[in-house]
């Protein structure tokens, strides 16, 4: 059976009058003339036999009805730009370039990005990695950096916090015991040339003044964290970035402080994307998973193997 629908022109200029209030304004959006806009208003009213308008000289009102037709035609509206917008977007992949610092990505990005994938299907992700500041950066259109800083040209938001706590791997420490933070002195510490200054730091803030320790250097910083999983010493560990190792006993915390604030993480769009949909739906998904992770609270991991 067919529907018995008003002429969609007639449609639309009643619309854009009652949104506008105004016959003048919904001739200038819908570049038209005031009298098509009051000819075309006039047929629907003909057509469906009720007055929408109350006409005032030039100054109109919307009648009862006219309130009411107007929810459910702007409803139904909204309903055809929606549909009309999926079928567009069938079949079409949508780049997002994202650059992230090497062991964000790897310990915290990455084992979420699925998620990410099952909310945007159409979306291909084309992840890279670097340490260089943003301002040097080509091609992307979203940064994951640790801040906060001056990022030239482009919007940023907090995301995520960071704190620094030694771990080791569980056998590593029935080898050794870690009571308290002097103990380190006995085991080799894991530097990373991307944190040079990180250990100095913390083992100022825990009261240690010895300065001879063995230690060993890796160029960058997720090389240091899997070296404490393989038992080669202990690395000072972000522990939002360590939620997963600390979950499943591959590393340990032994001790229970301080926990070190560090610099927090940030996405960084540049200005002229950063309120592109895909780009805002990127970002609000980074902010989504760290608070959920906050609401959650940290991983409840053992102190040390023997409390395991």
């Amino acid at each position: 059976m067919a529907r018995s629908l008003p002429p969609f022109p007639a449609l639309r200029a009643f619309e854009a009058a009652a949104r506008h209030n105004s016959f003048s304004a919904a001739a200038g959006e819908l570049n038209v003339t005031h009298g098509a806009i009051s000819r075309q208003v006039a047929a629907l009213e003909a057509w469906v036999g009720v007055q929408v308008f109350h006409r005032h000289g030039k100054r109109v009102a919307l009648t009862e009805d006219g309130r009411r037709y107007l929810a459910a035609v702007q409803s139904a509206f909204d309903d055809i730009a929606r549909a009309t917008n999926q079928l567009r977007d069938t079949g079409v992949v949508h780049v997002l370039r994202v650059n992230a610092l090497p062991t964000f990505a790897m310990k915290w990005l990455l084992p979420r990005l699925s998620q990410f994938q099952r909310l945007a299907p159409n979306v291909e992700l084309r992840l890279s990695t670097s340490n260089a500041p943003v301002e040097t950066l080509e091609g992307f259109d979203v940064a994951v950096r640790r801040g906060p800083a001056h990022w030239p040209d482009c919007e940023a938001g907090h995301f995520l916090d960071e704190m620094e706590l030694p771990v080791c791997s569980p056998a590593l420490l029935k080898r050794a015991p870690i009571h308290q933070a002097s103990d380190l002195a006995r085991h080799v510490l894991l530097h990373s040339d991307t944190r040079p200054d990180a250990w100095r730091t913390w083992l100022a803030a825990a009261g240690v003044k010895a300065k001879c320790r063995k230690k060993q250097s890796f160029d960058h910083f997720y090389l240091a964290l899997q070296a404490a999983v393989d038992g080669l010493g202990v690395a000072l560990g972000p522990l939002p970035l360590l939620d997963d190792e600390l979950a499943s006993g591959r590393l340990v915390t032994p001790l229970e402080g301080p926990h070190l604030d560090a610099r927090g993480y940030w996405w960084v769009a540049r200005r002229e994307v950063a309120q592109a949909p895909l780009v805002s739906q990127f970002c609000r998904w980074l902010e989504e998973q760290a608070s959920a992770r906050a609401q959650r609270g940290a991983s409840g991991v053992p102190a040390s193997a023997e409390k395991a």
